[in-house]
């Protein structure tokens, strides 16, 4: 080789091996513990081939057992969604992780030991709404019975109550924790899922908490069509939260989204200034199917399975045309996407968007 030429040669090579390892480099993880590797979440992800309920059923079990591994906490878009949606899929795939209701149990004692000042910010008050909303869950739908450790969960929640009959909430990470309307939501269903909890021998001072929960929810205006959803949920077992006439109008905020499809995009359910208080706006508004949001998982889920509690017959051509949609649109990691709201990371909405198209299947029997 020509001497004055080899530097050059050498350079270019070091240059395409550093190339060969960028390449070569492992895709993010999107759960990672121990032997659990769950690959990222992307848009591009195969569609799978066939619907398979038990890859979509071992994703929701293995991420969380990873969450719950790696960041030992109770988040609401993973382990918390776990232990709230899992259980009411019991008589199709199984009883959930027994480990993973010890972990809730855990959880509730070290919240309950924690210094009441530090609630006041960060997550530990949603922590703690939803660890009464998942044991509720299991009480329900595996153990069929009231449990010491739900009900233990369920009066500490009201003592983090606030005074106007919310819970103190972020408004940073929509749509779990941008709003204080979507935990009172969760909260007031987790009393009506507890098993005869409602109708035991409450303390007063419980049951006027209970109300000022309906009462918050029934006055305060939901801040978008996305809260309207879940106030109709919240509504199919607390019918007080809505008024005269407003239940059917809730309906038809549903139908009004759906795309030609037979999916829905939960982009269409807020203005980007609406969630968490506008501070994704800039990021959504750059997203490059911002004009025509695609559908996914997460809403086409939550749509069929609301819409399904609400009443909707299985039967009606637009929810089998939604049902085909979910059938057709799961991945080969058994997850369905749908691109967070948040940051293009880890897109972690991905596993309620899961979750709910399972529940949809199951509500139109079709899981």
């Amino acid at each position: 080789m020509n001497v004055r030429l080899r530097p050059l040669f050498l350079l270019a090579a070091a240059l395409c091996a550093r190339a060969s390892l960028v390449h070569a480099a492992p895709a993010r993880l999107q759960y990672s513990h121990n032997d659990i590797r769950i690959p990222a979440a992307t848009a591009d992800e195969p569609i799978a081939k066939a619907f398979s309920a038990p890859k979509a059923s071992a994703y929701l079990d293995d991420a969380a057992k990873a969450w719950a591994g790696q960041r030992e906490c109770v988040s609401c878009h993973t382990t918390g969604a776990y232990l709230r949606y899992r259980p009411a899929l019991t008589a199709q795939l199984g009883s959930p992780d027994e480990a993973m209701r010890g972990f809730f149990v855990s959880e509730l004692r070290k919240l309950k030991a924690t210094d009441r000042s530090k609630f006041k910010g960060g997550t530990r008050t949603a922590q703690a709404v939803y660890i009464a909303a998942g044991l509720a869950e299991w009480d329900k739908h595996v153990s069929k019975k009231l449990s010491p450790e739900t009900d233990e969960a369920l009066r500490f929640m009201f003592e983090l109550q606030q005074k106007n009959g919310a819970w103190q909430s972020l408004d940073c990470w929509p749509p779990y924790e941008s709003s204080a309307y979507q935990e009172a939501t969760v909260a007031i269903m987790a009393t009506s899922a507890a098993p005869g909890w409602l109708q035991s021998d409450l303390d007063p001072n419980v049951r006027r908490r209970i109300e000022q929960t309906a009462e918050f929810l029934a006055s305060t205006p939901p801040p978008h069509d996305y809260a309207r959803v879940i106030k109709l949920w919240a509504a199919t077992s607390h019918p007080s939260i809505v008024r005269p006439g407003e239940r059917q109008a809730l309906i038809n905020v549903l139908w009004k989204h759906q795309n030609n499809d037979g999916g829905w995009s939960i982009r269409s359910f807020a203005r980007p200034e609406e969630w968490g208080g506008g501070n994704r706006a800039e990021k959504l508004r750059k997203e490059p199917e911002f004009k025509n949001p695609p559908s996914d998982g997460h809403m086409t889920g939550l749509a069929v399975l609301v819409l399904r509690e609400a009443g909707v017959s299985a039967d009606d051509p637009r929810l089998r045309k939604a049902v085909k949609w979910i059938k057709s649109n799961q991945r080969e990691s058994g997850r369905w996407w749908t691109r967070s709201l948040n940051t293009d990371k880890f897109h972690f909405i991905t596993y309620s968007g899961t979750a709910y198209p399972l529940l949809a299947l199951m509500k139109c029997d079709e899981l």
